[in-house]
């Protein structure tokens, strides 16, 4: 073959890999860039992905927190209607007292002449009485008169004490009692025996005197009968619970006719 068509054929061949090889790298060029188009949506798939996942948290979390709120919401309108109602009761309570109050003083003015006339009773009543524990009944109705003078002491509890002593005093005429005491007469230590409020007799420690108050005359008189000592030992042991109760021979005043 001659030189120059040799050289022909050399370019000929030449062009025809020229021609062959340039679509080929357009083709890569191609490739790789849609490669990297959709490694770039991936990419921000996932981005997207997160940041959904991360505003769907941030979502739940906002709904828990506000499904608390909304509970202690609830818990607090009841709890406040509750405690509206207290101090409803409250006020009207106080108003109860204001009016209580008010009208504290009315009362006082009508029971505190009641109770000074209770103890001017009392009072009488131990003196006409039959002389039993005179001193310390006496003394009672001293402290009753000393207690309406005292303003610490309410006007309830100066009610309460006299209603105390008349109690007491009540009590007396159903009981009977043994107890030592000085006979006013000679200032010699005695044994009294007290029957309710109908009788008082006494006798000295050795049972030589044996005596009685006489209601008519109003004095301490010996009792003559000798059968009277043994009937009023018998009395003392009984009330003081040594023996057992058992009929006794007492002296006890007839009844006066009304003059």
């Amino acid at each position: 073959m001659p030189i120059n068509s040799i050289h022909r054929f050399a370019l000929t061949v030449l062009g025809a890999c020229a021609f062959i090889w340039l679509p080929v790298q357009a083709g890569a060029q191609t490739l790789d860039s849609s490669v990297s188009v959709e490694t770039r949506i991936n990419q921000n798939s996932a981005a997207s992905q997160d940041r959904i996942s991360n505003l769907s948290r941030q979502t739940q979390d906002l709904l828990g927190e506000y499904r608390a709120v909304v509970r202690e919401t609830e818990s607090l309108k009841i709890y406040n209607d509750n405690l509206q109602k207290v101090v409803d009761d409250q006020r009207a309570e106080v108003e109860s007292i204001n009016r209580q109050l008010a009208g504290l003083e009315e009362t006082n003015r009508g029971v505190v002449p009641l109770m000074l006339e209770m103890i001017d009773s009392l009072d009488r009543i131990v003196a006409a009485d039959i002389p039993f524990r005179l001193e310390e009944r006496q003394a009672r109705v001293e402290r009753l008169r000393s207690m309406m003078d005292q303003a610490e002491v309410t006007a309830s509890e100066k009610y309460r004490r006299v209603m105390e002593a008349f109690q007491g005093e009540l009590e007396f005429g159903r009981t009977t009692e043994a107890y030592s005491d000085t006979l006013p007469t000679t200032g010699q230590t005695v044994e009294f025996l007290r029957v309710g409020r109908t009788l008082l007799v006494y006798q000295t420690s050795d049972n030589s005197v044996t005596g009685w108050f006489n209601p008519r005359t109003r004095e301490f008189e010996e009792l003559e009968d000798d059968r009277f000592r043994l009937e009023v030992k018998k009395g003392l042991a009984i009330a003081r619970n040594e023996k057992a109760p058992d009929l006794v021979m007492l002296p006890v005043p007839g009844p006066e006719v009304a003059r």
